[in-house]
């Protein structure tokens, strides 16, 4: 499943993320590009904690019931909704087919040669496909992406959407969500561009050239380490310091005895990332880091990073150019935008 005063469409992206639902209302005007898109609303809602687990829904009732909660609180009127998959549970391959195969004769051959691409029997997985384009290989030929995940993970996806109150109009991949959003960023469409997208219990590096994905990689650190330190320091419990953390209301020995070892280790695997990256042989450096997820929301975080990398960095921002609703406060948004990213780029997709 994979211009205002006229008539709008509007889209829900939901990301289902470790700790919290995010969702994402964009509006457009009919016949209008991405210049015209609206930011009606936008919700984060906490999970109850281990709902998620390893990036697996652990339980499914409890998820849709917060999805539930962030439906009504965004006051939307959209059933329909857009989520993804988290890279960890999709198995990608990008394989040469016949050019001149329609999509229907696409998807009968791949399901034919499912044994060949995916290790599970064809009944337990769902599987999509997409065509790139021309492939450099044979003129007669054109590279297709294949995408299969376990029938569990979509089917649990699919259920907490309807325990939420929507429906699950399309089931994307995160990292291809990535890819949909990009394009609002500044700067980022003709570079390579490495996307580090900071959750909780994980950092994912995306890269993009011209706006394409040409490597994702998942490493198990995140903003988690930073919450449970500023626990363990100030006897706080893990609300607690959650919300003393984005409101940056901690004693100033936070900054020297806390964050900036944080911010060291962060940079180590970034770091390390980017060297498994330029291994591969695919490219040698980037142009450009953009940050995002909960943690980029900590001011400085950005020049700290380029200053110990050394590569230009920014912190992601996809509304920079959209209109909002008046009820949307700035300052709340710049500093959520980062953490919005999947959603936003999942919002889009409604609009394909």
């Amino acid at each position: 499943m994979f211009a205002f005063g006229r008539k709008k469409s509007a889209r829900l992206g939901v990301d289902i993320g470790s700790t919290a639902i995010k969702l994402v209302e964009l509006s457009q005007a009919k016949g209008t590009g991405f210049s015209a898109i609206h930011l009606e609303n936008y919700v984060i809602e906490p999970l109850p904690i281990n709902a998620v687990a390893e990036k697996k829904i652990a339980n499914v009732q409890a998820v849709g019931a917060t999805i539930r909660k962030a439906v009504a609180r965004s006051g939307t009127r959209v059933e329909r909704a857009a989520t993804a998959l988290p890279g960890s549970s999709v198995i990608t391959k990008v394989i040469s087919m016949s050019a001149v195969l329609s999509d229907a004769e696409m998807e009968v051959q791949l399901r034919l040669e499912s044994d060949q691409h995916i290790p599970y029997p064809l009944e337990e997985v769902n599987i999509d496909f997409a065509v790139l384009g021309p492939s450099d290989a044979d003129d007669n030929l054109v590279d297709v992406l294949l995408a299969a995940s376990r029938r569990e993970n979509v089917d649990d996806r699919v259920a907490t959407i309807e325990i939420g109150g929507l429906s699950a109009a399309i089931i994307d991949v995160e990292a291809y969500t990535m890819e949909s959003v990009c394009p609002l960023l500044p700067g980022t469409g003709e570079r390579t561009v490495a996307t580090v997208d900071i959750g909780a219990a994980a950092t994912t590096l995306h890269v993009l050239h011209e706006g394409r994905t040409v490597y994702t990689r998942e490493q198990g650190f995140g903003g988690r380490q930073l919450i449970e330190e500023v626990q363990r320091h100030y006897g706080l419990d893990y609300d607690q310091a959650l919300r003393r953390v984005i409101e940056d209301d901690l004693p100033d020995s936070y900054a020297t005895e806390i964050l900036d070892p944080f911010k060291e280790i962060l940079a180590q695997q970034i770091g390390r990332a980017l060297q498994l990256f330029y291994s591969t042989g695919i490219f040698n450096h980037v142009d450009r880091i953009v940050l995002a997820g909960g943690v980029a929301g900590i001011r400085g975080i950005d020049a700290s990073l380029a200053e110990r990398l050394g590569i230009t960095t920014g912190v992601a921002n996809p509304f920079t150019d959209m209109s909002r609703s008046s009820g949307i406060e700035s300052a709340a948004l710049n500093r959520d935008a980062p953490a919005m990213m999947i959603a936003a780029g999942l919002a889009l997709r409604g609009f394909d």
